[in-house]
């Protein structure tokens, strides 16, 4: 086929010897199956920002990491540095996070180098050696759902583990390989620790394994795996080999709401004043980037 341009400057410098087709358009880039030497990868090109159409919101972008204090106000303010630094660190996330899980020994594909946009990885192939389908696009017996599920929720807790939640985990961005589940598609993927919506993503992660799963093992409906997975992971005690039952035992103690907001409200008031220290110390920098 025909070099797409965005991959010609990898052709160029030796990298791709050959584009042989394409895999997959997406609603954040485009997948193309390449040969490099004697090795069959794949390329993602990612699109530009006003050409994509994923979700690319505050819910994912809380935690992720900035290069400076100018950098991370430009980034709150939306300025034009702003939005470019934002595009820039969109861009390094599903890269960052791929390498950080791949070391961790979870199931993703390996990942090969990123060169202006474009991400070159590992080819996630069938027994023969044609692309492997997406969960959503197999079925199963009862006992092997059962057993994928558990896989999943290993590699959920895997990746917690790594510190990573995938955030957008559903039967289309895992593929079947010989060798089970590998999970792909991570732009979108949290900082465990740093973003107030990691447990809600997990949650929604795991309800999507279970039900999915559930369609062939009905008992995996309704299980508690998320909630059993963060109390442990909040308690420090969350390992990858840890055995999980799927059920909670919830506290019938009454909650002191009174308290609890007194917590809240002590919690932003000492927000407050730690952004209003880091104003007041900033306040000879040079003018924002615009």
């Amino acid at each position: 086929m025909k070099t797409p341009k965005r991959l010609q400057p990898l052709v160029d410098d030796g990298l791709i010897d050959d584009v042989l087709r394409s895999l997959k358009s997406g609603k954040e880039a485009d997948v193309f199956v390449v040969r490099c030497g004697d090795e069959i990868r794949c390329a993602k090109v990612y699109k530009e920002a006003n050409k994509r159409n994923f979700r690319n919101n505050v819910l994912y972008q809380e935690g992720r990491n900035v290069r400076g204090s100018r950098q991370a106000r430009a980034l709150e303010k939306g300025s034009r540095y702003g939005r470019k630094e934002a595009e820039e660190a969109w861009l390094s996330s599903e890269v960052d996070a791929l390498y950080r899980l791949a070391a961790a020994g979870v199931s993703v594909p390996q990942p090969l180098g990123f060169f202006d946009g474009v991400l070159l990885m590992e080819l996630v192939t069938d027994d023969d050696g044609n692309a492997a389908p997406r969960l959503g696009d197999v079925e199963f017996d009862a006992d092997t759902a059962r057993e994928l599920h558990g896989v999943m929720i290993g590699e959920i807790v895997q990746m917690l583990c790594a510190g990573l939640v995938h955030g957008d985990l559903s039967e289309y961005n895992v593929l079947i390989g010989p060798e089970g589940p590998v999970i792909i598609d991570l732009p979108q993927a949290v900082n465990a620790a740093g973003n107030n919506n990691a447990f809600s993503m997990l949650a929604r992660d795991v309800e999507n394994m279970s039900n999915y799963f559930g369609q062939f093992a009905p008992e995996l409906i309704g299980t508690d795996y998320a909630e059993e997975i963060w109390a442990l992971y909040s308690q420090g005690k969350l390992e990858e080999a840890t055995e999980l039952t799927g059920r909670v035992v919830r506290s019938e103690e009454k909650i002191d709401i009174s308290n609890l907001m007194r917590v809240i409200d002590d919690a932003r008031m000492e927000e407050e004043a730690m952004r209003r220290r880091a104003s007041e110390a900033e306040s000879g920098e040079s003018a924002e980037f615009e």
